[in-house]
């Protein structure tokens, strides 16, 4: 497979300005986030018409992308959540129009494809399996890690046009777009260190001062690996804050007794910031935040189960990945009725969420039918 590595800014503005030219390109990146807070770009794959070019980021000024970006240029991805998040944050900017193709195979229905499979299925192509644990930060790329890394996009602009006239066809294309823009928008990147603690797997164990500690310990730790550029768990290990914030140590002695700490790991200023951590959670009044279905009118809570399984049909009638056509978070937030709620909005509304507003009125009801599954049903007289 023939690419083209560019390693200079020359050379990048020189690709940037072909690809302007061009209506669509092709995008994919590789990156690590094993040893650090923040992702680790490695390399920008790009193609456009029938060429490839392999964007070397440890080499080249990214603010460069920031034209190509902000251009009318449809960005071809697949599953570009973290692409979007990763170019955010090395580019400081990421694609401004994006057609996602993990996403369009789930309006013609399948369920988060990869990319691999998608290509199977739509190309009748077998992609070469990657090593997962290659690195892509080394110098130079091996010829096998730049063919793999180049096969990411040679085949996606042949999806798009494949997908493109499945959707047409369907009369979903507009469904794609919005779904599409959901995900360009969707918040990406670190969460609020006054949340961090609610990340930790058993948190919800603990009671009373405990979880002030922990939150505040919590925040302490997401800030230090924030400013230190690694994982929160190697400044403090979810075990030893949790143990932690259950023992509430008030010295470095009953410190290193609670479960989990190590006291080479910490240090002297790591201990005293702690400990200040530790003596400021004690005081602090925390509750966990209300669960979603905690906060749905009580009468309204037995129907959240059956409209969840409703829609998981509806999806499956319409051979939609459910994911795409309602979450349970979804249905909670419609029964809420928050402005944001995306059932009450554009194609899902016309699907599912006018429906349900029939059940909560009482004018239509579910039932099963004779093979076992949900529908609706009119109610005749709903008084």
């Amino acid at each position: 497979m023939k690419f083209e590595w560019i390693s200079s800014d020359h050379e990048l503005i020189d690709v940037l300005a072909e690809i302007q030219r061009e209506d669509r390109y092709a995008l994919d990146t590789e990156f690590h986030r094993e040893k650090t807070y923040f992702p680790q770009l490695a390399l920008i794959q790009l193609k456009w018409g029938k060429q490839i070019a392999l964007v070397d980021p440890l080499a080249v000024t990214l603010s460069l992308f920031g034209d190509l970006f902000r251009s009318s240029a449809l960005c071809v991805v697949h599953a570009a959540q973290q692409d979007l998040e990763v170019l955010n944050y090395a580019c400081g900017t990421a694609p401004n129009k994006i057609f996602d193709t993990q996403v369009a195979a789930g309006f013609i229905g399948m369920s988060s494809p990869s990319l691999s499979t998608l290509v199977q299925n739509e190309l009748k192509v077998t992609l070469t399996k990657g090593d997962r644990l290659t690195d892509w930060l080394r110098r130079p790329l091996t010829s096998n890690q730049c063919s793999y890394a180049a096969t990411d996009v040679e085949y996606l602009l042949s999806l798009h046009d494949i997908l493109e006239k499945k959707l047409e066809a369907l009369g979903r294309t507009d469904w794609v777009i919005d779904a599409c823009e959901e995900l360009r928008l969707k918040p990406a990147g670190p969460s609020s260190p006054e949340d961090a603690w609610l990340k930790i797997k058993e948190v919800r164990t603990l009671k009373g001062s405990a979880r002030g500690v922990a939150q505040s310990l919590g925040h302490w730790r997401e800030v230090r690996a924030m400013s230190a550029n690694i994982p929160p768990r190697r400044v403090l290990s979810d075990m030893a804050l949790l143990g932690i914030a259950q023992a509430q140590p008030q010295n470095s002695e009953e410190l290193f007794r609670a479960r989990g700490v190590e006291q080479r790991q910490l240090g002297a200023e790591m201990t005293r910031e702690v400990l200040a951590a530790v003596a400021q959670g004690v005081g602090q009044d925390v509750k966990f935040p209300v669960a979603d279905q905690e906060d749905v009118d009580k009468d309204l809570r037995p129907a959240v189960g059956l409209i969840t399984a409703w829609v998981g049909e509806l999806a499956r009638t319409h051979q939609i990945d459910a994911t795409l056509l309602g979450t349970r978070l979804d249905i909670l937030q419609f029964l809420r009725r928050l402005p944001n709620a995306r059932l009450a909005q554009g194609w899902r509304s016309e699907i599912v969420g006018k429906d349900i507003d029939g059940v909560l009125a009482g004018n239509m009801g579910i039932s099963f039918d004779s093979k076992g599954g949900l529908r609706l049903v009119p109610v005749t007289n709903p008084n």
